[in-house]
């Protein structure tokens, strides 16, 4: 039978990116990070992880593990917090990562109400992008995570997990102040020979922008690639580019120079999920709750309408 304190070390080196990360988080040496990991290697017969300059790379053989690995870990923190449950101990930390501007228009107000209803309880935060997230929350080093899909990009697996959408909130198309944009409905093909704000290839917001192009039969110039949606509305303001916005960012952003429409060959919005193991805590409830809410009240947005 393979041993959990083997098996952790490869999760932990699958999530960190690296043995020497790994280790640190373990609080083990390099070395002896190493050895443990060559120990569970003998035991499957196979090799786990190709180690490089630039950091630890899973074989197949490793991502089949981690997948397992991930699950058994759970499995264990939950029966740790069952058997404390019984002993009357409540749960006393909440662990939640989430994506940028999820942390700058839903958390802020989530995180207070949360810690004025629950005071005893300890609140960590970590910066996770989408895709990422899921197997913290498989293997219990993440109680709650908030992520997001955009148009055109696959939602990742969750088998096992619980993941509810808490908020459709729809993309619209950003212009500078006098773009007819402002006056009337616009589509993409009367938007091609703009200049484009967007993400690199490959990030969703940039897929969403491309799928949609496609679908509409029009080749789009992006001139200027971010990610940061404070910067697109920051060149939008000065006159550059145009883009597209999830609603909830421009209604928590200042005032500006700036006009905002849906297209109207295209519907879209991107959907903000809650994700988190089927047996949460009373905590995790209690958080998913009031993300809900604080979700239907968001500025620009607008709630799940299911």
């Amino acid at each position: 039978m393979l041993d959990a304190n083997r098996l952790r070390v490869l999760v932990e080196i699958a999530h960190a990116g690296s043995i020497a990360a790994a280790a640190e988080r373990l609080s083990f040496t390099p070395p002896a990070l190493s050895q443990q990991l060559t120990k569970l290697e003998r035991e499957v017969g196979c090799v786990l992880v190709e180690r490089g300059r630039t950091g630890a790379t899973l074989t197949e053989a490793g991502l089949v593990l981690l997948a397992h690995g991930e699950r058994v870990l759970g499995e264990l923190r939950d029966a740790e917090t069952a058997v404390r449950a019984v002993a009357g101990v409540a749960p006393d930390r909440l662990s939640l990562g989430a994506f940028a501007s999820a942390g700058k228009v839903l958390l802020p107000a989530t995180l207070a109400a949360f810690g004025h209803e629950h005071p005893h309880v300890r609140l960590s935060l970590s910066d996770i992008e989408p895709p990422g997230g899921y197997g913290l929350v498989t293997a219990g080093e993440l109680d709650l995570l908030v992520t997001h899909r955009y148009p055109g990009v696959p939602l990742p697996r969750a088998g096992g997990l619980h993941r509810e959408r808490v908020l459709v909130d729809p993309l619209l198309v950003v212009a500078p102040t006098g773009h007819p944009v402002g006056d009337r409905d616009l589509g993409l093909a009367d938007l091609a020979d703009e200049e484009w704000i967007c993400g690199a290839p490959g990030i969703h917001n940039r897929v969403s922008l491309d799928t949609a192009a496609a679908a509409a039969g029009v080749r789009l110039t992006v001139a200027y690639e971010t990610r940061d949606y404070e910067v697109a509305l920051a060149l939008i303001e000065a006159g550059v580019g145009v883009a597209l916005v999830p609603s909830s960012i421009l209604g928590a952003a200042r005032p500006g120079r700036w006009v905002s429409r849906p297209l109207r060959d295209a519907r879209l919005a991107r959907e903000i999920y809650a994700v988190h193991r089927r047996r949460p805590t009373g905590p995790v409830h209690a958080m998913v709750q009031i993300l809900r809410e604080v979700a239907a009240t968001a500025p620009g947005a607008a709630p799940d309408p299911r």
